[in-house]
C-alpha cells in the first residue's frame, strides 16, 4: 500500500503499525550485532567510538536528505537509538569479557 491508498486514519494507522513492526525486527536485528561487536573488543573504553559515531550520523543525515526528510529529526531519533545501544554494548561487554559494570557508563 502506497501513500494514495490510504483511504482513512485507519489504513494511515494501518501502514504505520505495519512500519513498527518492521523497524522493531530491524532493531531486534541491529541488537545482536552490537552483541556481537562486544565479543571483538578487548577494553571497555573501545565501546564507544565518538569517529563511528560521527560516521553513521552522517550517513543517517545524508540518506534522510536524499528522500526527502528533515536530517534534523533523523539525527536526533538516531542518536538517541545510539546512546542506548552504546548503554546495551557496555552491558554486553561486561557480560561477556566479565567485567565489572561501572558507574556512570552513557545509561
Amino acid at each position: 500500500m502506497d501513500n494514495e491508498t490510504c483511504n482513512s486514519l485507519a489504513d494511515v494507522r494501518a501502514q504505520i503499525d505495519r512500519i513498527d513492526g518492521q523497524m522493531v525486527k530491524l532493531i531486534a536485528e541491529r541488537s545482536g550485532y552490537v552483541s556481537l561487536a562486544a565479543r571483538f573488543k578487548s577494553r571497555r573504553e573501545e565501546v564507544v567510538d565518538r569517529e563511528r559515531i560521527e560516521k553513521v550520523v552522517a550517513a543517517a543525515r545524508s540518506l534522510a536528505a536524499e528522500l526527502g526528510l528533515e536530517p534534523d529529526l533523523v539525527e536526533q531519533v538516531f542518536r538517541a537509538m545510539i546512546d542506548r545501544f552504546v548503554a546495551f554494548e557496555f552491558r554486553e561487554f561486561d557480560r561477556i569479557h566479565g567485567a565489572p559494570a561501572a558507574s556512570g557508563d552513557a545509561e
